[in-house]
């Protein structure tokens, strides 16, 4: 029973997929996703995504299984296993690890044949997330390290758009105060600009109505940081902002990494790892006689569609939160919509 609830779950999942647009088909090339490995691999070799199945003992059949795997700091992690990658589902199981020199032995409470079921135990050494069910009618996983790279990853402007950064310079921004402008006060390094503490927060100089919106972002590792201090920063379109926040592996809430913050959770937690560059593709556009709508894109896949913002927009400047953390951006620009 449970192989199958696995597989229909998994196929759910497939089309659920399926149904959630995708901004652009074409992969990010292999230098874009040699970097992700690389990043992730510097931050933390145990963090990140598991992919592979679940075997039930005495059942000849597979079910796709994969993990999300946390740093909580101090050698400590949390692993979350679940039928697909981003969906909203109910977890297959819940596991806490411990780093013990060049492994993680993980022990928890997960279901086998329904959503209460026997203790679960694993072990990550190398590239392999190995586990098992000691229950009657439990099991083996094994699961492989993957890294997923969002598809707009590196996407370049078209003809016509404005730039608003592109590494070198932050000439597009300004320091957000109510009075005299001032030049934004952040850092640049390895072509990305980082919130400098007390640098405040930067908005462009130029205001924009409807348009097509571009921006990659990255999370330091805050490995002991929780909720609204590990890693806070947002994108603001119009006033509404989009949340940027590491909550790599939790469920997806209006204060989490996408939601529009205190009013909309995510149609699904698309968050990628810390230290991993992701990318936020934003769309404001105002049909004849209704007010504006907004869609995010987060990492390729849409999670807020037409989103009613209330109002018809006039322009406005966008905005880059100082939060007081290490978030970096880069590759931003913007197409208007006319």
């Amino acid at each position: 029973m449970r192989n199958r609830r696995l597989s229909v779950i998994g196929l759910l999942a497939g089309f659920v997929a399926m149904h959630f647009a995708t901004v652009a088909a074409q992969q990010p090339d292999e230098a874009l996703a040699q970097e992700s490995r690389r990043d992730l691999e510097q931050a933390d070799p145990f963090m990140g995504d598991w992919q592979g199945y679940f075997r039930q003992r005495n059942r000849k059949t597979s079910a796709p299984l994969v993990a999300q795997v946390v740093a909580l700091g101090k050698g400590r992690y949390h692993a979350t296993l679940l039928p697909a990658f981003d969906q909203r589902t109910m977890p297959v199981a819940s596991l806490e690890g411990q780093r013990n020199g060049d492994f993680v032995r993980f022990f928890g409470w997960g279901d086998v044949s329904s959503y209460c079921g026997p203790d679960w135990e694993g072990v990550i050494e190398g590239d392999r997330f190995r586990g098992s069910v000691p229950a009657r009618e439990g099991g083996t996983f094994e699961l492989e390290k993957v890294v997923r790279v969002s598809p707009t990853l590196g996407a370049q402007p078209p003809a016509g758009a404005v730039v608003l950064f592109d590494g070198s310079n932050l000439d597009a921004w300004e320091k957000r105060q109510r009075l005299l402008s001032a030049p934004a006060a952040w850092k640049i390094e390895n072509s990305a600009m980082e919130v400098t503490r007390g640098g405040g927060s930067i908005q462009t100089r130029q205001k924009f109505e409807n348009y097509r919106l571009h921006v990659e972002f990255r999370t330091p590792l805050m490995a002991e940081a929780r909720e609204q201090s590990r890693a806070n920063s947002g994108v603001y379109c119009h006033n509404t902002e989009v949340q940027v926040l590491d909550t790599y592996g939790l469920a997806g809430r209006s204060l989490e990494c996408g939601g529009i913050y205190h009013r909309r959770d995510p149609l699904v937690n698309m968050c990628r790892p810390p230290r991993q560059w992701q990318t936020y593709d934003i769309t404001v556009e105002t049909p004849e006689g209704a007010n504006s709508v907004m869609t995010v894109a987060h990492n390729g896949v849409v999670i807020h569609e037409r989103l009613d913002l209330g109002r018809r927009v006039q322009p406005t400047s966008i905005l880059l939160q100082d939060h007081g953390n290490a978030v970096q951006y880069r590759n931003i620009w913007l197409v208007e919509r006319r």
